[in-house]
C-alpha cells in the first residue's frame, strides 16, 4: 500500500506539470514548489522555536486562524510556521501578519517530509480539518512532535471506514489527540479503534465571531437600508441569481436587497443587471441616489462577511451547484439562513435546519413562500432568529477548548 501510495503522489506531481502548461492554478503550484526546501532552510533559524499549522486551503486556513491568533499570544516566544496545499489559499494569505513563515507544503515523499522536519524542527504540529500525508505524519511521529488535528470532522463514507482502508486508519494513530466538530465523528472513530478523541466543537464559530466584533462600518450599506427590511444574498451562482431576480421583480413589499456574486467579471455583472428591472446601483459606483435603490451589488471581493449585518434575511449561494457557501458568515448575526438543496456534506447546514434557523429551497416558489414569511410572520422570523443565535453562541469556544488541552498535556 506504502508503495501504491508513492506511485499515486509521483503520478499527481506529473499531472499537475502538465497541467501546468495551460491552467494557472497548477501553474503556480509547480512554481511555488521550485526550490521550496532550500528557500526554507535559508529563512528559518535553527534557534527558532517553530509551531507549524497545516491548512489545505483558504478555508481551513480560516478554520485555524482563531487558534493560531490565540496560540500566539499564549507563547509569543515561539514562531508560526504556516503551510498551505492549495495556491488558493496560499495565494490570498502569503502576507498573513499572524504567522512568522508562510510556504506552501512540499510533495508529501519521504524524502520531502524528512529534510521539511530536519529544517523546520517544529515543537508541535496542526493539521486543520483534514490533509492526512502519509510521510509527513509517519516523520512527525518517528521525530515524537506531538501532533494535532483540529475542527476534524468524519462521514462513513470516507475510505478510514472501509473494509479495505485499514492501511489509511494508520495516520489517524500519528495525532497525539484528534478534536472533533460533533458526536458523529466520534462514534466513528471509535469504531475503528481510534480513542484519542475530544470533542471540541468547529474553531470556524470563533472566526466568524471574531470577524463581526472586528467588522467595520459600511457607510454605503448602511445608507442604502435605510431600516428597511433586507435580504442579503451572498456567494450567489447563476440558478441562484435566476430565482432572486424573479423575486426582487414581483416585490410589492418595498424590501431591500443586497447581492454579491460570486462571480465578479464584468460580464457576469452585466447578466445579472438585466435580468433585475428594479433600480439597481454597483457597490463600486454608489454616490448619488443609494437610498432610492432597491438592490445594491457589491461588486467586490472580501466585504461579504461585514455586509451581512445590514440585513434581516441571509440567502447563501451554491446550494443548486457542488455545495452551498459559507453560512456561518451570516449566521454569527442572528439571522434566518436560506440556501439551494445541495447542503448535506455542511455539518453547520445540518444542524440549523434541525435547529430551526435554516431553510432550505428547491424552486422559485419555495424561494418565494420562505421570503414572503419571514417578511410578513414576524413570530416565525423571531423564532427562526432566535434559533441561530442560540445555535452560534452554543457553539462558541473550540479554540480555548484546545488551548485548554494544551495547558494541560
Amino acid at each position: 500500500m506504502t508503495l501504491l501510495y508513492n506511485l499515486g503522489i509521483r503520478l499527481f506531481n506529473l499531472l499537475v506539470i502538465i497541467t501546468s502548461f495551460f491552467d494557472t492554478k497548477a501553474r503556480e503550484w509547480v512554481k511555488g514548489r521550485k526550490g521550496l526546501l532550500k528557500h526554507l532552510k535559508g529563512v528559518i533559524s535553527g534557534k527558532d522555536r517553530i509551531v507549524w499549522f497545516h491548512a489545505s486551503s483558504l478555508g481551513e486556513f480560516e478554520q485555524g486562524r482563531p487558534l493560531m491568533e490565540a496560540f500566539k499570544k499564549t507563547r509569543p516566544e515561539c514562531k508560526i510556521l504556516l503551510t498551505f496545499f492549495s495556491p488558493s489559499g496560499y495565494l490570498i494569505r502569503k502576507d498573513y501578519l499572524g504567522a512568522d513563515y508562510v510556504f506552501y507544503l512540499p510533495l508529501d515523499t519521504n524524502k520531502n517530509a524528512q529534510k521539511f522536519l530536519e529544517i523546520a524542527k517544529p515543537e508541535i504540529a496542526f493539521f486543520i480539518k483534514y490533509d492526512y500525508w502519509y510521510h509527513y505524519l509517519n516523520q512527525l511521529k518517528k521525530s515524537k512532535t506531538r501532533v494535532y488535528l483540529i475542527s476534524a470532522i468524519f462521514r462513513p463514507q470516507q475510505l478510514f471506514f472501509k473494509s479495505y482502508g485499514r492501511w489509511y486508519c494508520r495516520l489517524l494513530h500519528c495525532f497525539d489527540q484528534i478534536f472533533v466538530q460533533d458526536t458523529n465523528s466520534m462514534e466513528l472513530l471509535s469504531s475503528i479503534s481510534v480513542r484519542n478523541v475530544s470533542l471540541s466543537g468547529d474553531t470556524r464559530f470563533d472566526r466568524v465571531a471574531q470577524i463581526a466584533e472586528e467588522s467595520a462600518k459600511i457607510e454605503v450599506a448602511e445608507k442604502f437600508t435605510s431600516d428597511r427590511f433586507t435580504y442579503v444574498c451572498g456567494s450567489t451562482w447563476d440558478k441562484d441569481e435566476e430565482i432572486i431576480a424573479k423575486y426582487i421583480n414581483q416585490n410589492t413589499a418595498g424590501c431591500k436587497f443586497i447581492i454579491a456574486p460570486h462571480e465578479i467579471s464584468q460580464s457576469h455583472l452585466e447578466a445579472l443587471l438585466s435580468r433585475i428591472d428594479k433600480k439597481v446601483i454597483l457597490y463600486s459606483k454608489a454616490k448619488d441616489g443609494i437610498k432610492e435603490a432597491d438592490v445594491l451589488i457589491i461588486d467586490n471581493i472580501g466585504m461579504l462577511s461585514a455586509i451581512y449585518k445590514y440585513g434581516k434575511v441571509a440567502y447563501i449561494g451554491g446550494g443548486f451547484g457542488n455545495g452551498i457557501h459559507n453560512i456561518l458568515e451570516a449566521s454569527v448575526y442572528g439571522m434566518p439562513v436560506i440556501f439551494g438543496p445541495n447542503y448535506k456534506r455542511f455539518h453547520e447546514a445540518v444542524a440549523l435546519l434541525q435547529e430551526g434557523g435554516a431553510f432550505t429551497i428547491g424552486s422559485y416558489e419555495e424561494c418565494k413562500m420562505r421570503f414572503d414569511d419571514l417578511y410578513s410572520k414576524k413570530s416565525d422570523y423571531l423564532t427562526a432568529s432566535e434559533a441561530t443565535k442560540n445555535f452560534v453562541k452554543r457553539n462558541l469556544g473550540a479554540t480555548n477548548t484546545v488551548l485548554n488541552y494544551l495547558k494541560k498535556s
